[in-house]
């Protein structure tokens, strides 16, 4: 049998009586060098792992030579000396019944729970899974959640050691509420630090750095990462190799004011707006609202719908450009009235008006327009578009933000029966964002903007 030992930092004195002893007893002892150094009175063979892949040929060819000559516990085989096996945790397990008391076993000692982006599903996957028994200890991602006092039972959990950063971009991009990265030399804490400020997020993140867990120097620590300079103060900082780094959204009240004296007349940054608390990245992007905006072709003192508004950034946004004018953000959920108003409030627009209801029944109490945006549907396309079309001023133009083939074939049938003129950009656009100490561009999802001309003098 081979048994599958966790261990924490805190050694030897971490495990069970029944686990020490099963350690002290084993016939081959398997570990990293900071492993086996936990077990410095164990008298029998040791085996340091450096290679994983030699280390699982070994484990395999003494399986095998114990299969075919079992040796007593007390006359443990000679190793050769090219062998090596592997690291990460374990369970508690009787094994009184598995190992008569004259079988030869080997321990692999390893980090945690070797089940949780540990040495486990490697064993798993190049060993029988009847020769391996598995004894967990504290996962540094149970012990970091409880360091910093957050339940994790529904936490996004990132390994970024030996691998990218894409997960855990999307998984901000998502605005999940709690994340945990376990961290390498290249993915650090301040790497991580510079994704977190570059995607500029309609939200903050609380960022703790957890070091250690379970040693005598456990050191857990919490850093602003609002702008570049709080960025570089972590960049400063030295932390331990073991650390995990915790992610956890914080509450539209940490978002501050805004310093509006300081904003872009055109194009606000997205962290300007409240969003959507359980779905923070759903809203028009930056980039993509500046390019609506100029396809509106806006004027003063007209008026505008927006048709499912969200949270009210195009409408704003169209409002700070154009005080004389009235934009009717229409939204059918309660929530995104509520962030609409917040939003308006925030940033001062006091010309947009919040339309609560579902379009098209709601839009016939509204005045004319002169442009409408449709950035939702609600699954109601050709119905809104029908009555937006037969109320638009002469002359206006209604411009949608479509993301499916679906959508804009149907946009497309309707302008082709109603035989108007329309014009399509299709919007491709990546941000750049900091991979390690490079850079690399990340897409965003791809949008095809449809503007809608009305003629003049038709119905």
């Amino acid at each position: 049998m081979i048994h599958v030992v966790g261990i924490g930092l805190d050694g030897a004195a971490g495990l069970t009586a029944p686990l020490r002893k099963l350690v002290r007893e084993a016939t081959l002892l398997v570990g990293s060098d900071r492993h086996l150094s936990y077990f410095a009175d164990y008298s029998g063979d040791r085996l340091e792992l450096a290679d994983i892949s030699l280390t699982l040929k070994q484990l395999r060819r003494q399986l095998q030579r114990w299969s075919e000559s079992p040796p007593r516990n007390s006359e443990p085989p000679a190793m050769i000396p090219d062998e090596t096996p592997a690291s990460e945790s374990a369970r508690r397990t009787d094994m009184s019944a598995e190992n008569p008391p004259d079988a030869p076993y080997m321990v692999v000692l390893v980090s945690g729970d070797p089940l949780f982006f540990g040495l486990g599903r490697l064993l798993l996957a190049e060993l029988p899974a009847e020769k391996l028994v598995f004894h967990p200890h504290l996962s540094s991602i149970q012990l970091a959640f409880n360091r910093v006092k957050v339940p994790w039972q529904d936490a996004r959990i990132i390994s970024a050691h030996g691998r990218s950063l894409d997960e855990l971009l999307a998984a901000l991009r998502e605005g999940a509420e709690k994340i945990a990265v376990l961290t390498d030399r290249t993915n650090t804490p301040g790497a991580i630090a510079r994704l977190l400020l570059s995607l500029d997020l309609p939200g903050t993140y609380q960022f703790s750095v957890c070091e250690n867990l379970g040693a005598t120097d456990e050191r857990v620590r919490s850093f602003p990462v609002g702008n570049r300079a709080e960025i570089a103060a972590i960049e400063s900082e030295t932390f331990c190799d073991l650390n995990v780094v915790v992610l956890v959204r914080r509450g539209e009240e940490s978002s501050g004011h805004l310093d509006l004296e300081n904003l872009p007349r055109l194009g606000l940054p997205d962290s300007s707006f409240l969003t959507f608390s359980d779905r923070p990245g759903l809203m028009t992007k930056r980039e993509v609202r500046v390019l609506v905006l100029g396809e509106l072709a806006l004027q003063p003192n007209q008026i505008i719908w927006d048709v499912g508004a969200g949270t009210g950034s195009v409408s704003i946004e169209i409002g700070r450009l154009f005080p004389t004018s009235r934009v009717y953000a229409i939204e059918k959920t309660a929530a995104g009235i509520s962030l609409i108003e917040q939003n308006c409030q925030r940033l001062q627009v006091p010309n947009v008006i919040s339309i609560h209801g579902n379009a098209p029944d709601i839009l016939d109490r509204l005045p004319v327009p002169h442009r409408i945006f449709i950035g939702g549907t609600g699954g109601h396309l050709r119905q809104i578009l029908g009555f937006c079309g037969g109320h638009l001023a002469d002359g206006g133009a209604i411009v949608l933000a479509l993301a499916t083939l679906e959508h804009l074939t149907n946009a497309l049938t309707w302008v082709a029966e109603m035989g108007w003129e329309y014009r399509a950009l299709q919007v491709n656009l990546s941000r750049s964002v900091p991979v390690a100490h490079l850079t690399r561009f990340s897409p965003l999802n791809p949008v095809t903007i449809v503007v809608i001309s009305k003629p003049q003098n038709r119905q």
